[in-house]
């Protein structure tokens, strides 16, 4: 049975979600050296830039704020070498976040990704998160 690139950029995609629900900085930090390539791209509402160290810098805010963060993936498509994701994410604000003091409060909201790979590895990635709603939930700022 022979391996298409769908099917290996799913599982570089899974990979990498799993690890990032694992709650582990040095597991998240290895799986992203492992699956992102050297020069790929991130545009993201918390960081963007070049190359693997600006997920990082992502997933060490995300944790430092939010360590029981939880990302469950609601909807996939995939397309050639991109994967959509509807995600939505459960998080407890146990750290400062955006300037914001921990507040205790559990926040859920959507969040949605394109990611691109190139030879099975992530290449570049769009992200567009609910921040507002966020932000709302946690008392930062008030309904709109």
């Amino acid at each position: 049975m022979s391996t298409t690139p769908t099917s290996t950029n799913v599982a570089t995609f899974e990979r990498f979600h799993c690890s990032c629900n694992s709650g582990d900085i040095d597991d998240i930090v290895s799986t992203i050296d492992d699956v992102f390539l050297p020069d790929a791209v991130v545009h993201s509402p918390l960081a963007a830039g070049s190359g693997p160290d600006t997920m990082k810098l992502i997933w060490t805010l995300l944790l430092r704020a939010f360590p029981d963060i939880h990302v469950m993936v609601d909807d996939m498509v995939v397309d050639h070498d991109k994967l959509a994701s509807r995600q939505t994410v459960t998080a407890t604000h146990l750290g400062e976040y955006r300037g914001l003091a921990p507040t205790g409060k559990t926040v859920v909201y959507e969040e949605m990704f394109i990611i691109r790979f190139s030879d099975g590895l992530i290449a570049e990635v769009w992200g567009v998160v609910d921040t507002l709603s966020q932000l709302q939930q946690l008392g930062a700022v008030g309904r709109v």
